[in-house]
């Protein structure tokens, strides 16, 4: 150990960068639980997937004769989609009878697919239009990142894998702002989705201190690592830091250097795609897998240096145009949910859930093994997994799909089934994961009450 405590916020500068640290022994003042506990806060996020899940592989059968309000030991056997997070059994809640009732048309008409993304995180029924006068709720994560601001360098991050459509209406006469973001800062105000790697690489760690922003100076200095710019403050550093230290800090130092390598090999990529085949913005790769787990892995390096402690992740937009070429689905993902019992479109989908789901179960995987104070950060977090579709092909906003998967610093007790009334509003478990992030409110959205089994039997 080194002389004097390290500060929890300490980092490393250079020219134009910041390299925060993961939580170190030499952060905590004393040996003792007490002392690791409080300085692994919670953290928590919501991941998107759009157009609904195929509701026969997602439940298990058992969730039919499970009493309303009670919970049972998450059974041995899942169903084929909800089967790929069963290696992480013991950290999810599968949680069955939420509800958004401000998803359905309440006198609106068609339009289910741009309320869904709209009221998701908010609970309020967006206002049809397709013009600058948006109108829906705060989103939990934004009044989860109201109250921690002054915590963390960054009070959300806003990530997302597929860009949306700019302007317009994009599903009878609902603007295309209400399925481009979940994350609202206002009523008004959407929080839009980050969706390029390097963006994202480049908040957390090039401060961007001293540069000119021209394009040649940035490819220029990418030549080389961020790492090489904080060397001396690196090797002074490691100078005074014990044996469990060092290897931490060498473990999240390889982890930043490897991620780097991905993103500039997804660049190169994309400056050598073949003549007549579209190319992606600047550090996006080409391929959905790739791309959902650099910005998992961009999350959880956010989470680890207590860069934030809120984030949203749209691994997808509501209408989805995407097709999946990488497990061999070329046609879109929205067209394909309205299957009308096609049983060749009906699998196609399933393959298109599973492959959504094993990207859940990387991230799950990432921070199960990252270490955090005492313990984990699978243990220090709380993460939503869902859609605002139950039933694509019916466009059903009812017992919605939901995984609450993490411990969330031993205030949430997983690996079982709960089975809540049916209509039981959506945001009673953001009211509940709000209350257990420090941040309690009275109400958020149509939430009526508490949301009880997500601490115990």
């Amino acid at each position: 150990m080194p002389g004097k405590s390290l500060s929890r916020r300490a980092i490393l500068r250079g020219a134009g960068t910041a390299v925060a640290l993961p939580l170190l022994d030499a952060m905590i003042p004393a040996f003792s639980a007490g002392a690791a506990q409080a300085a692994s806060p919670c953290r928590m996020a919501f991941l998107y997937v759009p157009n609904g899940i195929m509701m026969p592989e997602w439940f298990p059968k058992e969730t039919a004769s499970v009493a309303a309000d009670t919970s049972i030991p998450l059974p041995a056997v899942l169903p084929r989609v909800s089967s790929i997070l069963a290696p992480h059994r013991d950290n999810i809640l599968l949680l069955s009878g939420l509800t958004h009732n401000g998803g359905r048309a309440l006198g609106d008409g068609p339009g289910d697919h741009g309320r869904a993304g709209a009221n998701y995180l908010t609970g309020v029924h967006p206002k049809k239009t397709n013009g600058r006068d948006l109108q829906t709720g705060i989103s939990v994560d934004q009044v989860a990142a109201r109250r921690l601001a002054d915590k963390t360098r960054f009070a959300s991050l806003e990530l997302g894998c597929e860009e949306g459509v700019q302007g317009g209406s994009c599903d009878n006469g609902y603007s295309c702002a209400y399925s481009n973001s979940i994350s609202w800062r206002t009523p008004s105000s959407p929080a839009p989705a980050e969706i390029r790697p390097r963006a994202v690489f480049e908040r957390l760690f090039g401060a961007g201190e001293g540069l000119t922003g021209e394009k040649a100076a940035r490819e220029a200095r990418y030549q080389r690592s961020i790492l090489d710019v904080v060397m001396g403050q690196t090797r002074r550093l490691d100078a005074s830091l014990g044996g469990a230290d060092r290897r931490k800090l060498d473990e999240y130092l390889d982890s930043i250097r490897e991620l780097e390598k991905r993103i500039q090999s997804a660049e190169k990529q994309t400056q050598t795609a073949p003549k007549g085949v579209s190319v992606p913005d600047s550090s996006i790769p080409t391929e959905f897998g790739e791309h959902a787990r650099v910005m998992f892995d961009l999350l959880t390096l956010a989470f680890q240096t207590d860069s934030t402690r809120v984030a949203t992740l749209l691994l997808a937009l509501e209408q989805s145009p995407r097709a999946y070429p990488e497990i061999g689905i070329p046609e879109a993902h929205h067209g394909l949910t309205h299957h009308q019992g096609d049983k060749e479109k009906i699998e196609k989908v399933t393959q298109i859930n599973c492959f959504h789901a094993k990207q859940f179960a990387y991230l799950l995987d990432k921070l199960a093994k990252t270490p955090d104070g005492d313990g984990t950060l699978l243990e220090h977090v709380m993460i939503t997994y869902g859609s605002a579709l139950s039933d694509g092909n019916a466009h059903d906003h009812a017992n919605l799909p939901t995984v609450l998967a993490g411990k969330g610093c031993g205030r949430i007790q997983p690996g079982r089934l709960v089975r809540y009334k049916a209509e039981t509003p959506m945001t009673n478990l953001f009211v509940a994961m709000l209350d257990r992030m420090g941040v309690p409110v009275e109400s958020l959205g149509d939430s009526n009450g508490e949301l009880g089994y997500l601490s115990g039997l």
